[in-house]
């Protein structure tokens, strides 16, 4: 999570959508800047509208733009996949070397969810107080990391580069469109957020 103070911005960290390299890229910009642990860096939007804005509009005098990055969402559980094949990877317990993708993906699918797959959802992350669709200002696709780009510049009059950061390594992403249809059916609320972007 990345604070702009002067600019009243905010930056929330959805796992999974570059924030390691948007980080490096703007951390030293930033009037806070909350890489560790895992759960303050990923803040997600519920205890953000309900804890921190309030702070940080009574100390600022006035609000933040919440600002956030969706991935299509099977992508988005591929690239947990991916990280989870890393040879730093040391919990045994969500490794996914000798897995397939579509052995991932039943994990994910299974109820209850296998704890190597217990990864959450993106929907949930970046759902607002009292179960609102959507708890940010600003939503951007992943994929439009240009469009998403060119707003920080312009909001922090800044020319942005991204690192390369926490990659993934290539890995299966192969599945059978019947597991497809099953991921996009269980995701619907990931999916209705996504294309709810213009």
């Amino acid at each position: 999570m990345l604070v702009f103070w002067k600019q009243r911005l905010v930056l929330l960290a959805t796992p999974k959508t570059g924030s390691t390299a948007i980080e490096a890229a703007l951390g030293s910009l930033a009037a806070l800047s909350v890489m560790q642990p895992a759960a303050l860096k990923h803040t997600d939007a519920r205890t953000w509208q309900r804890y921190l804005r309030p702070y940080l509009r009574e100390m600022a005098g006035g609000d933040f733009t919440a600002l956030a990055l969706i991935r299509e969402p099977v992508d988005w559980l591929g690239s947990w996949y991916r990280s989870r094949l890393r040879d730093d990877n040391l919990d045994m317990h969500a490794g996914t070397r000798g897995l397939s993708f579509a052995d991932f993906a039943e994990a994910y699918l299974h109820d209850p969810r296998h704890s190597l797959a217990d990864v959450g959802s993106q929907a949930d992350f970046l759902k607002g107080f009292d179960d609102a669709p959507c708890g940010v200002d600003r939503l951007f696709r992943y994929e439009d990391i240009g469009g998403f780009v060119a707003y920080l510049e312009d909001r922090l009059d800044f020319a942005i580069e991204l690192p390369k950061e926490n990659v993934s390594p290539e890995g299966d992403r192969d599945l059978p469109d019947a597991l497809r249809a099953r991921l996009a059916e269980r995701m619907a609320e990931d999916y209705a957020l996504y294309d709810s972007i213009a």
